[in-house]
């Protein structure tokens, strides 16, 4: 398949700049196959029952986005990829001219960090402060919003670009399906028997970054840390043994979810994935996926396109934009079942 066989044209007006007054106040897109129904966020318990396994992504955003200068004076912008240890990441570095090895930037008046090297589109950092990584980064940081959000973050996103349940530092996006819950709403669902199971998968920036080939199958993905829990997969083992469903809140979990049973068996552990989801992919572990509308082109779109059917999503995209659904990390979100559940 094309890179062009996922795009569809977006009015501009239908990307959230703004979350809901409300987490829950979003609007629910229902997908079953062509089947689409019109709901709200709160009807979520409606399609649960008892014994189900709802997958959350426990990961934390950091405040990932730094603003420095050179020795020479030239303004300097980092954005965090990936906190390596205490004192080194990887960042994306936009400035007048491609800083060199060795070269030193001045954030704040923290002591200067240092550029080990470049690897690809990131570059190596040292922070030679005797704070670590993520104590400069609470202190002299900024959240990263992503690049169709117009405006600047400000200190309402620092609490609504988190998820309620968030637990582990490490993302510099959210994990935004789960934007759409309160604490009010995980309760219910306890009450309900709904079981809540977490992985952490820490979202990196290329999640924003464009597919720049014609032809999906050329296209590298980039590489994110996940852990997935001894306690999650003897849920999601127990539940498939009595016949519940498994239910992912958002793509990463998904992503992860996915990696983790390769080898056709669900493993605990922590490790890498670069997995790339595209129609034909068979789902091992998912069997619903609670998502956002994601973007045109974009990985995101391949993958939900490979779990809900290409032409089901087609539609099911056609009539968001013409009920005027909000689209993107603040927006509505929909839930779909896999395409082989609903033929």
């Amino acid at each position: 398949m094309r890179t062009e066989d996922f795009n569809f044209d977006l009015p501009d007006d239908l990307i959230a700049q703004f979350p809901p007054a409300v987490r829950t106040a979003s609007r629910l897109l229902r997908i079953e196959g062509n089947k689409l129904t019109d709901k709200s966020f709160t009807d979520l318990p409606e399609y649960l029952r008892a014994g189900d396994v709802l997958v959350f992504n426990d990961t934390r955003v950091i405040k990932a986005r730094l603003y420095g200068q050179k020795a020479s004076g030239g303004q300097v912008e980092l954005l965090i990829e990936r906190v390596i240890d205490e004192h080194e990441a990887l960042a994306f570095i936009r400035a007048s001219h491609a800083p060199k090895a060795g070269s030193q930037i001045i954030i704040g008046n923290m002591a200067p960090l240092t550029i080990i090297t470049r690897e690809h589109d990131l570059y190596r950092v040292r922070f030679d402060a005797s704070a670590t990584v993520l104590e400069v980064l609470e202190q002299y940081g900024a959240l990263p919003l992503p690049p169709y959000i117009t405006r600047a973050a400000d200190g309402a996103d620092d609490a609504r670009y988190q998820t309620v349940y968030a637990q582990h530092l490490g993302a510099v996006a959210a994990p935004t399906a789960g934007l759409h819950f309160d604490q009010a709403m995980l309760e219910k669902l306890d009450a309900m028997g709904v079981v809540r199971a977490h992985v952490t998968l820490h979202v990196g920036a290329g999640t924003f970054q464009p597919v720049r080939v014609d032809n999906i199958a050329d296209h590298v993905m980039h590489s994110e840390r996940y852990t997935i829990p001894q306690a999650t997969v003897d849920a999601i083992q127990h539940a498939q043994l009595h016949g519940h469903r498994i239910i992912s809140v958002g793509t990463t979990s998904l992503r992860a979810l996915e990696s983790a049973a390769q080898s056709g068996q669900l493993v605990a552990g922590e490790n890498e994935t670069s997995i790339f989801i595209t129609p034909g992919y068979q789902f091992k572990v998912v069997e619903h996926l609670l998502t956002n509308f994601h973007l045109p082109k974009s990985t995101l779109l391949m993958l939900v396109s490979a779990f809900g059917g290409y032409e089901a999503m087609r539609h099911a995209y056609a009539h968001a934009v013409e009920q005027h659904y909000r689209f993107f990390s603040y927006g509505d979100t929909m839930l779909i079942s896999r395409s082989d559940l609903t033929q």
